[in-house]
């Protein structure tokens, strides 16, 4: 195995969950309750990963201040219906219990709610091999470093030790703004071009690949 890293942090959404398509229709289905032009498939997989106000924010700017409450309401209610429907991708339980196992320190940094990333960890049975997560309503949102940093100083892990599995623009940029070296994951929620244009170390194509590349490089 190449050098490795001590801790390896992970995005959810996108990266280990098959939900990327689930936000974009919970954000669409939310707007369509209000009345408002639903954004487009880009515009809504552009804002996962940033906090649930900030993200509605970004996709919906037109909307007044007063209403995103309501906004994120219909989001929560669309999201949770399908929420028990949601998988973890392809060989994602047997690759975090192998990096577990061979002593890599593994987190999560993700732009769910603490409520929501405690379900999805329960739901999963991954919440044993994480040491330590950081949410949106905790921290400060992707790209701000404060979830990594925060998680380093937690685990006593060294920047140029760590690595940051993303599949958006807002992970590699929160990595390169906490000065960790970031993996791009291009079958998330960002088209791989962009994520390449962040340069990482590298983008991986399919879970299978990711999977390949942690296990032979991290």
């Amino acid at each position: 195995m190449a050098e490795g890293f001590d801790l390896i942090v992970f995005d959810w959404d996108g990266t280990l969950l098959d939900s990327a398509a689930a936000i974009v229709h919970a954000i669409q289905a939310s707007c369509r309750d209000l009345d408002l032009p639903a954004p487009s498939d880009e515009r809504a997989r552009y804002v996962i990963g940033l906090g649930l106000g900030e993200a509605l924010r970004h996709a919906v700017p037109e909307l007044r201040e007063s209403d995103y409450p309501r906004l994120i309401e219909r989001y929560r209610h669309h999201f949770l219906a399908r929420d028990h429907e949601l998988r973890l991708f392809e060989g994602v339980p047997q690759l975090i219990a192998e990096l577990a196992g061979r002593g890599r320190m593994l987190g999560v940094a993700t732009g769910k709610s603490r409520v929501g990333l405690d379900r999805a960890l329960a739901h999963t049975g991954l919440g044993m091999h994480f040491l330590a997560t950081r949410c949106a309503d905790e921290c400060f949102s992707k790209p701000h470093p404060a979830m990594l940093e925060q998680l380093m100083d937690e685990l006593g892990a060294d920047p140029a030790r760590t690595l940051m599995v993303g599949d958006t623009t807002h992970d590699l940029q929160m990595a390169r703004n906490a000065g960790v070296a970031g993996l791009g994951v291009g079958f998330g929620a960002h088209p791989a071009a962009a994520l390449e244009a962040e340069r990482p170390l590298a983008c991986v194509h399919t879970p299978r690949d990711m999977a390949r590349w942690l296990l032979e490089r991290a």
